[in-house]
């Protein structure tokens, strides 16, 4: 036995913060809403699941690549209506819509982008800020399309392949299924040599072009993956909901999400989950404060930024607790007990 196993962590410690995380998601929190047996708590639920897809396509951009976005609302509101629109113009359901809204939210981000890939820094955030309320004034005013104002409602609820998931349970389960999966890719795409290309762009971009990496391409690829979660996400709210509006996807949408990622710790995935929970949970716990939860809301973001700079669980820490989570499971799959590094 070599000395470094003396420090490696317990059998199975590698996969036991996931599993937790798998039980608190699946089992826990679905226990706990139906001892509430209220409606309000299922939506609060879903929808801080919807924020935490947000957060993370944001992460994808902004804390890896490094690429201010200030209109990300903006495509989850493509992939709501696409969605909606589908269901009620074509009757396409929920398992038909949902793939479909990513991939029309990510072709108008791959369209939009390719003439802004170029510009850097304050640059970009404005391009990303003009996209984004260019689109939301199409939802506004194209009125034969998108009824405008109006909204539209979504006839068809959460599927699975014809088979209805009305229920509460149901819906929190499907929802809570495909925010765990896209988060789950979203985090192999930044924990992995493509993420690592993006990395170096959002530290130095012109020395990673300077080494042979494609960085106006992996911009590009970046943004338009961001903007397909995004796209999912907007699927499941027009599906849960059954109304969707142009308010839903404002600019200040935009920046909460924004938000979420910074109070989080930018370039940090599970910063950015903590960071979605925070902003959308903690309004819901104040609300016996009235009006003046908004302003405790407020204070907390300001401390935390001022506080806490690198956010609530910045890059490093992250980083480092992924890879003594996958190291454990490294040692404990592959080589064995006892046997330790070599």
């Amino acid at each position: 036995m070599n000395v470094s196993d003396l420090s490696a962590p317990p059998r199975g410690q590698g996969v036991l913060i996931p599993l937790l995380l798998a039980l608190l998601v699946f089992v826990g929190l679905p226990a706990l809403l139906a001892g509430f047996d209220r409606g309000y708590f299922y939506q609060i639920a879903n929808l801080a699941l919807i924020f935490v897809l947000l957060s993370a396509s944001m992460h994808l951009v902004t804390g890896v690549a490094g690429l201010l976005h200030l209109g990300h609302a903006a495509f989850y509101g493509v992939g709501a209506y696409t969605a909606a629109l589908l269901s009620t113009k074509f009757g396409l359901g929920f398992t038909a819509t949902l793939p479909l809204s990513g991939l029309v939210a990510a072709l108008i981000a791959f369209l939009v982008a390719l003439p802004t890939m170029r510009l850097v820094s304050i640059y970009f955030a404005v391009a990303t800020l003009a996209i984004g309320q260019m689109l939301y004034l199409v939802m506004l005013n194209w009125v034969e399309l998108t009824k405008g104002p109006n909204g539209i409602i979504v006839t068809k609820g959460l599927e699975l392949f014809g088979f209805s998931l009305s229920g509460r349970l149901a819906t929190y389960y499907t929802v809570a299924a495909v925010v765990t999966l896209c988060v789950l890719a979203i985090g192999r795409l930044s924990h992995s040599y493509y993420g690592n290309a993006l990395r170096s762009i959002r530290e130095d971009d012109q020395c990673a072009d300077a080494m042979g990496v494609s960085t106006a391409r992996l911009k590009m690829e970046a943004f338009t993956l961001s903007a397909f979660f995004a796209g999912v996400a907007g699927s499941l709210w027009a599906h849960m909901t059954g109304y969707i509006s142009p308010g839903d996807f404002k600019f200040s949408e935009s920046i909460l999400i924004l938000a979420m990622v910074v109070v989080g710790g930018l370039g940090s995935l599970p910063g950015a989950v903590i960071g979605a929970l925070l902003l959308i949970l903690l309004p819901e716990g104040l609300r016996a404060f009235g009006d003046f939860r908004n302003i405790m809301v407020g204070l907390v973001m300001f401390l935390s930024i001022l506080l806490l700079p690198k956010g609530l669980l910045g890059e490093v820490s992250a980083l480092q607790l992924a890879r003594r989570q996958l190291g454990a499971a490294w040692r404990n799959t592959v080589k064995g007990e006892g046997i330790g590094w070599r």
